[in-house]
């Protein structure tokens, strides 16, 4: 569907279609764990700002009724191996 969809509200990295679901995907690279891995920095706040720019989208296509939708993170850690998290948050 999308890549990199921006608006007034944030970007979403990717937006796609899985069945009859529409996922919602945040991907994160982390080099240095020092802080936290990839998943871990997809904070409360981060969550947040991508559903309200998630609801942003289904409004602009007039999808807020009609799409089962879904919260999904891709997490690269430093060895370069993904980790896909399906479900990671929900509104």
């Amino acid at each position: 569907r999308e890549k990199n969809y921006r608006c007034k509200l944030g970007e979403i990295d990717l937006i796609m279609q899985h069945n009859t679901t529409l996922v919602f995907i945040e991907v994160r690279l982390r080099s240095h764990t020092g802080f936290a891995n990839a998943a871990e920095s997809v904070t409360y706040r981060k969550q947040q700002k991508i559903i309200k720019t998630a609801q942003y989208y289904l409004q602009q296509y007039g999808l807020t009724d009609k799409a089962n939708c879904r919260f999904d993170v891709i997490a690269f850690s430093d060895n370069g191996n993904p980790e896909w998290i399906k479900d990671a948050f929900s509104v």
